[in-house]
């Protein structure tokens, strides 16, 4: 079933909130101490994403009526893309990174930061990313990298 990717609404923050906490449990939880995976669930509630909807352009990938992705771009930083776990390896990620980049691109951007993970840093420089520091949030390591565009 061939998906499509489209701008998230406030109906959308439940099933948003569903998809990032599954693939915090069971990709990211791999690199990540069960600590920092709680701490950074706190952060897709809900009703904090509902919040986050206002702040940034967010999109869900769809598979039927199924939202499998999302992705949000807040200014020049590309933030929060997560797959659910049963679609990732799919393209989905690279699919929302496709409109995310042409948002950026039609926006006037010359260039993308991103505060990649370490499960992801893999997954930005296939996508012509490059590592421009360690970042320390307490115990949790963000990569930040970058792409001209």
């Amino acid at each position: 079933m061939e998906g499509r990717v489209r701008p998230a609404t406030s109906h959308d923050a439940a099933a948003i909130s569903r998809v990032v906490i599954a693939a915090l449990r069971e990709s990211n939880s791999q690199d990540y101490s069960p600590d920092v995976i709680a701490q950074v669930e706190r952060s897709f509630a809900p009703e904090v994403v509902c919040a986050l909807l206002d702040q940034r352009k967010v999109f869900v990938a769809m598979r039927g009526e199924n939202i499998t992705g999302t992705a949000s771009l807040d200014r020049d930083v590309v933030r929060s893309v997560f797959v659910d776990p049963a679609y990732q390896g799919c393209g989905i990620g690279r699919q929302l990174m496709d409109v995310i980049h042409a948002t950026a691109a039609s926006a006037g951007l010359g260039a993308l930061r991103v505060p990649s993970s370490v499960t992801a840093e893999k997954f930005y420089a296939a996508l012509g990313y490059r590592k421009i520091r360690d970042a320390f949030h307490g115990t949790e390591r963000t990569i930040v990298m970058e792409k001209l565009l």
